[in-house]
């Protein structure tokens, strides 16, 4: 048998199998086929098909993942792990929506929990995090809360940002570095509110946090740059209570969820599939009816919409988390027993400036939060402060009028803002632009009013960003839904994710892996609350 002949009867076979990219056998065969001049060899035959080379169709899909046959391609990328990662898989154990602190703390803590076997995905629409809560954070932690569970959560959380490097560092990789600076937090009251300082300072003592209650007199002798005219009693948070860096934070945490397996994938969900499921309650032996969350539409780069295979489907997209419920017809069909309540969640625009005073509060200043809701922090070295409305971040201090400010760094910098006093001042969620008037107007008169040395700063920086504001009680909403029982909610903080990130992540973990909360218990921050007004819980200490 001649050579042409052998050759034709191996790549035969291989045309005919061929589905998509080009027939890189029929290449192969017509130039073994050819003399040197292009030209048929004398002698050759073939029952391959004749005519012009075509490039067959190939399905969208695919095409990605597989090259054209025929092209050279360089193995160095994949093997440096240089590939597409925005392909998005068909099925996953846990896919999370929201890639933010919250998400990425949960994604984090199953994989470290179960490392191999266990796939988990995090969908997230913006990898820049341009307009997510977490990078646009002030980043502070405190423990001054009203709540058990709250408290609980910021003491966790505070002692993971002090061993941070224990738990997310990578190997090979500089260990994480938050710049957690615990220098306190600061709450004013005025006569009026002195008891409910009181009490809430009680509840922290009793959990263990270190707190301590400040008379006017120990006020102005401990901080003498407040004016403390009208505050009747202070409480002071002096051990793991301050600010860190958001930004590093989420950072840290990917970096670590990602070394342990976790999938990012850029993509926006755009719906559910569902499933009838019918079964009888085991306690009340009554016939029940759900529907179960069978797939997670996701429209990947490529504009094509993928289905998703998943179990269970956790929602962590933080402001705009209530859009994906109604994707699942919560708070949409007004006739059902349980979908006609909304998830409680909306976004909340705060402003944070940053303004320069060289001869305001100095190092030993906590991340002060006046009762308005004005806050400020130090900002550097250079006589520079954060302050606006929103998360407070160094020994907090808080005044009647709720506003707060803390030092960002040794240089006279300081973060400071305040909280719009009802819905009605609330700016704005179309965008991300700054009002500078609300700092003249509801800001610095604040500010000037209880730290006499701001009359004399100059704004330098602004941004906004927003909360995940719980408009019915100002809490976590954490856990399943009662219809659709493999939908998972976190969300709603209302100011204070970012600190509780890290214990919420742990919790969240143990809900889904265990059954039920094992360290702090959660329970009482389920969806279930919103049939039943008497279940609310009221956070007093909102920034």
């Amino acid at each position: 048998m001649s050579g042409s002949k052998i050759l034709q009867r191996l790549v035969t076979p291989i045309v005919k199998q061929s589905q998509c990219g080009y027939h890189l056998s029929r290449i192969m065969w017509e130039k073994s086929s050819n003399n040197d001049n292009g030209a048929p060899s004398s002698g050759s035959s073939t029952n391959l098909p004749s005519g012009p080379l075509t490039k067959p169709e190939v399905p969208a899909k695919i095409t990605e993942r597989l090259p054209a046959g025929g092209e050279y391609r360089n193995p160095l990328p994949v093997l440096t792990g240089d590939y597409n990662t925005h392909l998005i898989p068909n099925q996953s154990d846990f896919l999370i929506i929201g890639g933010g602190i919250m998400g990425s703390s949960i994604a984090y803590w199953l994989k470290q929990r179960f490392p191999k076997g266990l796939s988990v995905t995090v969908i997230e629409r913006d990898p820049t995090y341009s307009r997510a809560s977490t990078g646009l954070s002030v980043g502070g932690i405190r423990q001054q809360f009203s709540v058990k569970e709250n408290i609980q959560l910021s003491m966790y959380s505070a002692e993971f940002l002090r061993n941070i490097k224990e738990h997310l560092s990578v190997l090979d990789m500089d260990p994480p570095d938050v710049q957690f600076s615990p220098q306190g937090y600061l709450f004013l009251a005025t006569a009026d509110g002195a008891q409910q300082l009181h009490e809430n300072h009680e509840l922290q003592k009793s959990l263990g946090a270190k707190v301590e209650l400040l008379s006017n007199e120990m006020l102005k002798k401990k901080f003498p740059w407040i004016n403390t005219d009208g505050i009747e009693l202070a409480n002071y948070g002096y051990e793991n209570e301050g600010w860190f860096d958001p930004w590093s934070l989420l950072e840290a945490f990917k970096r670590k969820a990602m070394s342990l397996g976790v999938e990012y994938k850029k993509g926006e969900v755009v719906g559910f599939e569902m499933k009838n499921m019918r079964g009888r309650n085991r306690v009340t032996n009554t016939i029940i009816q759900d529907d179960y969350m069978d797939y997670v539409l996701v429209r990947g780069e490529d504009k094509e919409v993928y289905p998703v295979k998943t179990p269970c489907c956790v929602v962590a997209a933080g402001a705009w988390s209530a859009e994906i419920a109604r994707m699942a017809n919560i708070g949409v069909d007004e006739d059902h027993p349980y979908l006609h309540v909304p998830l409680p969640v909306e976004p909340r625009k705060r402003y944070v400036y940053v303004v320069n005073c060289p001869n305001g509060p100095g190092l030993e200043a906590p991340f002060t939060i006046d009762p308005q809701g004005v806050y400020f922090r130090r900002e550097g070295l250079g006589g520079n402060y954060v302050c606006g409305t929103g998360p407070t971040a160094s020994p907090v201090v808080i005044d009647h009028d709720g506003t707060y400010f803390r030092p960002e760094g040794p240089s006279r910098n300081y973060i400071c803002g305040s909280a719009p006093a009802n819905k009605a001042e609330e700016p704005s969620i179309e965008n991300l632009d700054v009002d500078y008037n609300f700092f003249d107007e509801k800001v610095w008169p604040s500010l000037a009013h209880r730290i006499p040395a701001f009359e004399s700063l100059k704004v330098k920086n602004a941004w906004a960003g927003y909360y995940d504001y719980n408009y019915t009680d100002q809490n976590l909403i954490i856990g399943n839904h009662p219809h659709h029982r493999n939908i998972v909610f976190v969300t709603g903080c209302s100011g204070h994710g970012i600190q509780h990130g890290p214990a919420i992540g742990r919790a969240v973990m143990e809900y889904l892996l265990d059954g039920d909360f094992k360290t702090i218990d959660l329970s009482r921050f389920s969806f279930d609350r919103f049939f039943a007004e008497d279940e609310l819980i009221f956070e007093k200490n909102v920034v």
